[in-house]
């Protein structure tokens, strides 16, 4: 067999048995995104209540103030929490976050506004690391399965330096999970609190309240869960999004190793060949030159 024949060989079996990986790295995510799916599924409407509740609480009177409620006067700094992965295989997954962090900062700057960075994730933290980008607080080992306490842990984070007046605004940059198939980058403000004005009936009642305790209690306490509440969305939108970035990106090498099978497949037939036909040619001549030799001899 030759050196050619041989090396060929060698690759497809490399390339066959990196393809057993990728095909159960692909099917270990597929298995993955439907828990992760679940589980942003059953945190929405827990989010969807508190924000309603907020909102009434809010709108119960004009005279209520809250810090995580107000808009400051010229605002100088802004936190920035941005959510990538710990592991990579995972195609553009992180890198779309990332620039997608990098066209907010470039939004906040000119508003001059000053950029305080938190991060999630490994792949986000090296990249700013490399960088040289000042970051105020990191958490990593988590970026597939977050609980809630990673996101109080965070939100705590983000709160008390807003409290202290170190940012003036709260934004999260990470992964919307629409569907298994597409996901997609966003920038969003979690303080101050922006209301969206929700469609109400032209005509009948109008929802009266009774709070108790008093609307300034109600919003001291559930202020802070909404910070909580978003930051854990964004976790669990990015883990969903995070295993199918991963899924395709397996599904992909998986197609791209069988494609490259085919060819050295075929690469590894035509040296085959080559070497029949080679011995066939030192069979055929060897034996003409060793008739020449016996008619010469009987001659």
């Amino acid at each position: 067999m030759g050196a050619k024949l041989r090396e060929v060989r060698r690759r497809i079996r490399s390339v066959q048995s990196t393809m057993k990986i990728t095909r159960a790295m692909e099917l270990i995510a597929t298995s993955r995104i439907l828990k992760a799916q679940q589980r942003v599924e059953a945190a929405r409407p827990y989010a969807e209540r508190l924000t309603a509740a907020i909102t009434d609480v809010a709108s119960a009177s004009a005279a209520l103030r809250h810090p995580l409620l107000e808009e400051r006067p010229e605002p100088k700094a802004a936190a920035v929490f941005v959510v990538t992965s710990d592991r990579g295989l995972a195609g553009a997954y992180s890198s779309n976050v990332l620039r997608r962090a990098e066209e907010l900062f470039t939004l906040l700057h000119q508003e001059r506004k000053e950029v305080k960075l938190f991060v999630s994730g490994r792949k986000g933290l090296s990249y700013y690391r490399f960088r040289q980008r000042p970051i105020e607080q990191s958490w990593v080992g988590f970026s597939e399965t977050p609980s809630y306490d990673d996101a109080k842990r965070i939100a705590d984070a983000m709160i008390d330096r807003f409290t202290a007046g170190d940012v003036d605004e709260i934004h999260g940059v990470f992964t919307d999970f629409v569907t298994a198939i597409r996901q997609r980058p966003v920038a969003r403000r979690f303080v101050p609190m922006v209301f969206e004005e929700a469609e109400r009936p032209e005509a009948g009642p109008v929802t009266q309240y009774l709070f108790e305790p008093d609307p300034e209690a109600l919003l001291e306490a559930l202020l802070p869960r909404y910070v909580e509440t978003r930051v854990y969305n964004a976790l669990l939108e990015s883990a969903a999004s995070e295993h199918a970035a991963r899924r395709r990106a397996m599904s992909a090498a998986t197609d791209n190793a069988e494609d490259l099978i085919k060819v050295l497949t075929r690469v590894a037939n035509q040296a085959r060949q080559t070497e029949i036909t080679t011995e066939i040619i030192e069979i055929v001549g060897g034996a003409e030159a060793l008739r020449q030799a016996r008619e010469a001899a009987a001659s």
